[in-house]
């Protein structure tokens, strides 16, 4: 149980010692309250209610980035690292600022921008929601604020890294908050990571606000290591005839709790949601991907694909909702599952609630293992099993990692892909 009134004097002394705006610290202390009184998420067929996912503390603690390799940036490139909370770069090009867009750190467009942060912060996302998001709101130590202004394309994706700073006892509560105003287009690319052995909890959420006519190209690469504990909730408003396209990789070597949701708001929407997750070890990851189309012809797509190693289990919801009004929409969604070994679980549920009629709605479910007719075939060509398993599970997973627009990070993810899967596949 936390102690209210203490949790109220931290709140409050650690508010006042970042120079935060009142209206932020009046925001933290309102969920305090609710936070007993407020549930865990929702989550079928995924027992996550003893993982370790919430440290009550608010305090600063600056992260030494000497241990990071830093390499020189490309002048042109927009570019943001945080260690823990610490921003160690922030790169915005002349040319883009004299556009009007913003990318700081989420304090300082608390501090300097305080229309647009108060109107959008915690919008998509409600701090009620759950306990969770009550958490995050109360305790947020870390995140990054990016407006792109109405007409403006940003041709070069913004790219973001975020580490967890596991050598300090500080869990890490982080914001991201995007958005694009009418008619602007973007690129954002996500890299999270962490170094060091405490044990942590990691509570990331993002926002995506997508006005009328907007495009949002949201890609993200986790890798947090074994000693975070990981709760992430990512949530899209898409306006009449926006786009978001959403491309994950879950590369995470600890447990993983995931609610991926795109709200289809107006008409003309679209969203296409695809995600990867592989799992080792004795990891456990649940993953909710939810798509709601509100407006009438929205187009909402889920696509997911898990390989499981090891011990692991993996669970992915795919939830594809039409509201009553809805007319003229789309919903589709695969969940695939490949079980690597005896000993692994794993569960790929697909949900349609549909409650509108001219409508069109799919879904697409299998878990099993690797197609031995692929194998097969692959093996008479003189290729050795194991690495002939490795060529079948990339295909498998090839329709996320050719979504992911840099080529660096789709590498990336490509040799943490390869890593896993020669250290899970020899316990067959």
């Amino acid at each position: 149980m936390i102690d209210k009134k203490q949790a109220r004097k931290q709140v409050i002394a650690a508010s006042r010692q970042n120079n935060e705006p009142a209206s932020l610290r009046e925001r933290r202390l309102a969920v305090l309250g609710l936070m007993e009184k407020l549930p865990l998420p929702r989550m079928q067929r995924f027992k996550f209610q003893e993982l370790p996912l919430i440290k009550a503390q608010l305090a600063w603690c600056p992260s030494s980035s000497d241990r990071l390799a830093l390499d020189q940036p490309d002048p042109e490139a927009v570019r943001a690292i945080q260690l823990g909370q610490s921003t160690v770069q922030l790169q915005l090009p002349q040319a883009l600022r004299e556009q009007g867009v913003i990318l700081t750190d989420i304090f300082t467009a608390a501090r300097e921008h305080p229309d647009m942060f108060n109107k959008y912060f915690m919008s998509a996302i409600k701090a009620d929601e759950n306990l969770l998001t009550a958490y995050h709101q109360a305790y947020l130590n870390a995140g990054l604020f990016l407006y792109i202004p109405k007409g403006v394309t940003v041709k070069q994706p913004i790219e973001a890294e975020l580490i967890q700073d596991n050598t300090q006892e500080e869990p890490l509560v982080s914001h991201i908050l995007v958005i694009a105003d009418r008619g602007s287009q973007v690129k954002f690319i996500q890299h999270l990571s962490s170094i060091g052995e405490h044990d942590n909890p990691a509570n990331m959420m993002i926002e995506l606000v997508a006005q009328d006519d907007s495009e949002i190209d949201f890609s993200s690469l986790d890798e947090l290591g074994a000693h975070t504990h990981t709760y992430f909730k990512r949530r899209a408003d898409i306006a009449r005839n926006a786009h978001v396209e959403w491309a994950v990789g879950i590369m995470n070597d600890g447990d993983t709790v995931g609610d991926m949701d795109s709200e289809l708001l107006g008409e003309g929407g679209y969203a296409n949601s695809k995600m990867i997750a592989v799992t080792t070890g004795k990891q456990e990851v649940g993953i909710n991907n939810r798509v709601t189309n509100r407006g009438k012809h929205t187009t909402g797509l889920i696509n997911q694909r898990g390989v499981i190693l090891e011990h692991s289990e993996l669970i992915f919801n795919g939830i594809g909702q039409i509201v009553h009004g809805a007319h003229g929409s789309d919903a589709d969604q695969q969940n695939r599952v490949l079980i690597m070994s005896p000993q692994a679980r794993g569960d790929a549920n697909p949900i349609l609630l549909i409650d509108e009629n001219d409508v069109v709605a799919a879904h697409a479910a299998s878990v099993g293992p690797v197609d031995p007719h692929q194998l097969y075939y692959l093996m008479s060509r003189g290729i050795p099993r194991p690495q002939a398993q490795r060529m079948v599970i990339r295909g498998f997973l090839g329709a996320v990692l050719t979504a992911i627009p840099s080529k660096d990070v789709r590498n990336r993810m490509i040799d943490i892909l390869e890593r896993k899967l020669a250290d899970g596949l020899q316990y067959q």
